[in-house]
C-alpha cells in the first residue's frame, strides 16, 4: 500500500497545516506589527507567522484578486520575514500529497458546503515567565479575517485566551475543544484551527520521532498538566476528524514544523520544490476504525462557551 493510500485509510479528513517555523526553530513574537500593514492591528503585538500570514492575504482590507497557491502564500510569507530579519521557515504539511500549486483557500468552493467550524487559542502566560504580548492579537486578527472573508460566524468559533473574559486555554479546555470540534463536524464542513502561544519539544515517548523528540503545544497550566505532546494531537484530533471535513490549521509557535505528525511536507526555504512524503511515517498504530471509536468519545466532552 502506498504511503498516499496508508494516509487516507489512517486519516479521514484533509488536514493542512501552516507552521510559522521549522521544528528545530523558534518563532519570533513581534512587539510592533504595524510594519505587517494588517488591516486592524487590534494591539502592538502578535506574532511573526500570523502576521505574515495576514499581510499576504488580508492587508489592508483587500484581499487579493488573482489566485495565490500555496507556494505563494508560503514563500511570501518566508520572504517578509526575512526581510524583517526572522529567520525561521514557514512550512507545510499535509494528510494528503499535495501539488504546492494548489490554489490556497480556507473555505473551498467545490464540496464543502456545510457548517464552518474554529478553534482559535490564543495564550500570552500573564504573570508567568515567558510572557508572550501577540498571541491574543493573532487570535482577534484572524477571527475578523474568517468573519469578513470566509463568512465564519461567532457561534461557531470556539475562543480559548487567558484574557478573563473568554475560557481560558488550560489543557483542558485545549483538549476538549478539539474534542468538540471534532464530534461536531461532519462530511462537507470547514474547520479553521489556529494556535498562538509557546511551542516546545520533549523528549519522545513514542520512538517515532527521527530527531528523538515529541513536537508539543504548552498550555497556560503546563507547569501542573503537562504540554501536548504531538501524538496527543494525532490520536484525538487528527485521526478521529469525519471523513469529507476540510482542515486548514495554523500553528504560530516554536518547534511547530510537524506537530500536527501529518506525512507529507514542504518547507518555503527556497530549495523545496515539491511536498515530499515520509515512507516510514509511523500513524501510531491508529486506523479508520479507532478514528470512528475516538470520535465516539469526543462526543461526550462537554462544550466550551
Amino acid at each position: 500500500m502506498s504511503l498516499a493510500e496508508r494516509a487516507e485509510q489512517a486519516i479521514p479528513a484533509e488536514f493542512r497545516m501552516i507552521s510559522g517555523c521549522e521544528d528545530k526553530q523558534t518563532s519570533a513574537d513581534v512587539s510592533n506589527v504595524n510594519s505587517f500593514m494588517l488591516p486592524d492591528p487590534a494591539g502592538r503585538a502578535g506574532g511573526a507567522c500570523t502576521s505574515a500570514l495576514l499581510n499576504v492575504l488580508y492587508a489592508d482590507k483587500k484581499v487579493p484578486d488573482e489566485d495565490l497557491s500555496f507556494q505563494d502564500v508560503l514563500m511570501q510569507m518566508r520572504t517578509m520575514l526575512s526581510e524583517k530579519g526572522y529567520e525561521q521557515i514557514p512550512q507545510l504539511s499535509a494528510s494528503r500529497p499535495l501539488d504546492i500549486e494548489t490554489k490556497f483557500d480556507i473555505t473551498p468552493n467545490e464540496g464543502f458546503s456545510g457548517t464552518k467550524r474554529a478553534v482559535m487559542i490564543g495564550i500570552n502566560y500573564v504573570g508567568q515567565n515567558g510572557e508572550l504580548a501577540g498571541c491574543h492579537n493573532d487570535v482577534l486578527n484572524m477571527k475578523e479575517y474568517l468573519m469578513d472573508v470566509h463568512a465564519f460566524e461567532e457561534e461557531n468559533m470556539t475562543i480559548l485566551l487567558d484574557d478573563n473574559e473568554h475560557a481560558e486555554p488550560s489543557r483542558e479546555n485545549i483538549m476538549n475543544a478539539y474534542a468538540q470540534i471534532v464530534a461536531d463536524s461532519q462530511e462537507g464542513d470547514v474547520v479553521y484551527l489556529h494556535y498562538s502561544g509557546h511551542g516546545g519539544k520533549l523528549r519522545d515517548d513514542g520512538m517515532d520521532e527521527e530527531d528523538g523528540y515529541d513536537e508539543t503545544l504548552i498550555p497556560l497550566d503546563y507547569a501542573v498538566e503537562g504540554q501536548i505532546r504531538d501524538d496527543d494531537l494525532l490520536k484525538s484530533l487528527v485521526i478521529p476528524m469525519a471523513r469529507g471535513v476540510f482542515v486548514t490549521s495554523i500553528m504560530d509557535c516554536c518547534h511547530s514544523g510537524t506537530v500536527l505528525d501529518l506525512p507529507f511536507n514542504f518547507k518555503a526555504d527556497g530549495e523545496q520544490t515539491e511536498m515530499d512524503g515520509d515512507d516510514g511515517f509511523d500513524f501510531g498504530n491508529y486506523d479508520a476504525g479507532d478514528a470512528a471509536a475516538l470520535a465516539g468519545l469526543a462526543s461526550e466532552c462537554c462544550k466550551i462557551i
